[in-house]
């Protein structure tokens, strides 16, 4: 399996940022942060008109409060799980454990699916009250374009969000097939198990395998005494 079932390279590789950025939900994950920046943007600095007649600030959404309310509270909630997420996928390849690698999935899936659903309630609920929005609270049209951008891309972090709840879903299949989910895998280069080359037992003929080299320990070494050598006596 390549190193991408699940962020960027194998369970106890190095962290690998240009194959991170390749996978198809980190882009997802990137583009519903950014969708996110946009709604809850657009509500805080354009999402609200002023009253002439009371002077005081009120919803652009059918002077609803709860409304502009809950597209502030999604899209900041939603920008800080990207955010988290994202985090995840970069410490993923060092989770060693495999019951922790399963949660990450399996809390993925259930995020994703989560947000995609509250996307969808924000998108209706936010169009429904542009829908039945007074012309008289804004005879101008001030500030429509800001609130048509919050409707729309709440529209689209439903596909952004059930997308990468896809994608995790079809990692999680992968991995339960796959040395991702195996208590045995270890990534070769993590592998301590044999740091040096093994001693190969010399022999007398020649060298088949092509070990010249091979470390052969003198026959004397540990004699007390070197051959040949007599003390002298003074």
């Amino acid at each position: 399996m390549e190193g991408g079932a699940y962020g960027a390279g194998k369970a106890g590789g190095a962290f690998d940022p240009y194959t991170l950025i390749r996978q198809p939900h980190t882009i997802l994950r990137v583009v519903s942060w950014v969708f996110s920046i946009v709604v809850f943007g657009s509500i805080v600095n354009e999402g609200y008109l002023n009253s002439v007649s009371k002077g005081e600030e009120f919803c652009i959404y059918n002077r609803n409060p709860s409304a502009c309310s809950y597209g502030v509270t999604v899209g900041v909630l939603a920008f800080l799980t990207c955010v988290l997420y994202l985090a995840l996928d970069m410490y993923f390849p060092q989770i060693s454990s495999v019951k922790d690698r399963k949660k990450a999935v399996l809390s993925d899936i259930g995020v994703s699916a989560f947000w995609a659903f509250l996307w969808f309630v924000g998108f209706c609920y936010l169009a429904n009250q542009w829908q039945v929005s007074k012309p008289e609270d804004n005879p101008l049209n001030e500030r429509t374009d800001a609130a048509r951008a919050a409707i729309a891309f709440s529209f689209f972090s439903i596909f952004t969000w059930a997308g990468q709840a896809v994608l995790a879903f079809q990692r999680y299949q992968i991995g339960a097939d796959s040395a991702l989910f195996s208590q045995d895998y270890m990534d070769p280069s993590q592998d301590s198990s044999m740091p040096y080359v093994p001693y190969v037992e010399p022999s007398s003929g020649p060298d088949p395998a092509g070990m010249g080299g091979t470390y052969q320990q003198p026959a004397n070494a540990f004699d007390p005494e070197p051959q040949g050598y007599q003390s002298q006596g003074y």
